[in-house]
């Protein structure tokens, strides 16, 4: 089972339920041995390097687990039904109700007692989640939590004694290095692959919101999502996540999400249920060489361009204003708008950070109080452990543009729908990109603060009811979950 590419690759990039694989193997100079001629092994080097690859290989698979997900039908068909369908495939077909969808990808245990890392799109939505260990033992897993922008979720086995794979640094990574990734494509346990590290901080691919992605070149195939990256030093890296492909076949290009952020996201949901990011009220866009110019700038000008300011924001209260360039954050220098989200999220709340500014032609110095981003609608388990889904789980919004504007002339309140994921609660009720949301339970919706403050008020598994304007006119929407 796939999940639906996003973004600018819509078409290109292919998330798996099932993810990673890597190819080629170059030997290293190191381990040619200095009186060989060049590209000659000897044989006792040779060996040894060998010796070390299966020893890597069978850490890894003993700790890389197959997940099986069962998710939740999406009902189909019309209200009055289909005879065809009730003689061909029964009666709760001809319902709309077809049978339980299944998915497959990988896992990682990272702590004897049972402690799971996988991608947020192996197991979301799934009402069931079975893990096979390399024991060939099963056990049902509970979702201890998910973060859907970074597509990494943790999991939990009632089991003790598990090997483990131990974190490595992302950070130190270099391109050329070997690594190994271990899963199970198309349901094959335990398949081991190598290849090399092509590129890491690879962000702006359109997958998830906070990308600083590996880039490998993986043979990518169905199964291997959510499995391990590991180093020849038998450490876990990287998250093998997605690949690049017109096709859905391999290409040459995948990735994988780095162990650092990994393992902060894992941290953070068992410590406090949900991930911590630092927020500062701001909304950035890239520096291209014509607003670069706009703004009377060298072209070749590098940072993060603001393009909205919260008034009652860090950033507001900090007097940053829209057409600011922001060049250095605490003293790092900003890439680019997506390096800028990526290093306010990392700090933690409360932090006092430094940015350099231009504006205009002056380069100023403006202190910012970094806050916790507001929570957003998430997934939580049930007194029973059970998941329940937030009625808005699914849903992007954003600000109502200015050309969007009513019959009156004014501008449209509310917040627009960009996105909503397939299968979600509100798919499932008719919500649809391109609606403007009023109200939520009767509450007036004008601006995306209304939109989070009401939302996170709402309880997990309970109804709500929206007032939708959508070609002109309103209409009331019930979303169950």
């Amino acid at each position: 089972m796939q999940a639906r590419p996003v973004n600018g690759l819509r078409r290109i990039v292919v998330f798996l339920c099932i993810g990673l694989a890597v190819q080629t193997c170059v030997l290293l100079p190191e381990h040619a041995g200095g009186a060989a001629p060049a590209g000659a092994v000897s044989t006792p080097t040779g060996l040894a390097i060998n010796e070390a690859f299966v020893d890597v290989a069978a850490r890894a698979k003993a700790a890389v687990v197959n997940i099986s997900a069962t998710f939740r039908p999406v009902a189909r068909g019309g209200p009055f039904g289909d005879p065809y369908s009730r003689r061909f495939f029964g009666e709760e077909f001809e319902r709309g109700v077809p049978p339980p969808e299944q998915g497959q990808g990988s896992g990682v245990i990272v702590s004897p007692d049972g402690y799971i890392v996988t991608n947020n799109h192996v197991v979301q939505d799934a009402t069931e989640v079975q893990v096979l260990l390399a024991d060939k033992r099963m056990f049902r897993a509970k979702v201890i939590g998910t973060d859907a922008r970074t597509d990494i979720a943790v999991i939990k086995i009632d089991a003790t004694n598990l090997p483990t794979l131990p974190w490595g640094d992302s950070s130190r990574l270099r391109v050329g290095e070997v690594v190994l990734a271990v899963g199970n494509p198309f349901g094959l346990n335990e398949t081991v692959t190598m290849g090399i590290i092509s590129a890491v901080g690879r962000a702006n691919v359109g997958i998830v919101d906070y990308e600083d992605f590996i880039q490998t070149d993986a043979a990518i195939n169905p199964g291997n999502s959510g499995g391990a990256l590991v180093n020849l030093k038998g450490e876990l890296i990287g998250i093998n996540t997605a690949i690049f492909s017109p096709t859905g076949g391999f290409m040459g290009i995948g990735f994988a999400i780095p162990s650092n952020m990994a393992k902060s996201v894992m941290t953070s949901l068992l410590e406090h249920g949900r991930v911590i990011r630092g927020w500062m009220g701001l909304g950035v866009q890239e520096l291209t060489p014509d607003l670069a110019r706009a703004f009377g700038l060298a072209e070749s000008a590098k940072g993060a361009l603001v393009s909205d300011v919260l008034e009652d924001g860090p950033a507001g209260k900090a007097k940053l204003q829209r057409g600011d360039v922001i060049v250095t954050y605490d003293g790092t220098p900003v890439k680019d708008a997506t390096h800028l989200r990526m290093l306010v999220a990392e700090t933690k709340p409360g932090t006092t950070v430094a940015l350099s500014v231009l504006r205009g032609n002056r380069t100023q110095t403006i202190t910012v109080t970094v806050a916790e981003m507001p929570a957003e609608p998430v997934a939580r388990a049930g007194p029973e452990g059970e998941r329940m889904e937030h009625p808005l789980e699914g849903v992007a919004v954003d600000e109502v543009p200015p050309t969007m504007r009513g019959r009156s002339g004014r501008k449209e309140t509310g917040v627009l729908v960009v996105d909503v994921e397939p299968g979600s609660p509100a798919d499932r009720s008719g919500l649809r990109p391109g609606d403007i949301i009023r109200e939520i339970d009767r509450k007036p919706i004008k601006t995306l603060r209304d939109f989070e403050r009401v939302s996170n008020e709402l309880a997990p598994g309970k109804r709500i009811l929206l007032l939708v304007k959508r070609d002109g006119a309103t209409v009331f929407l019930s979303i169950v979950p």
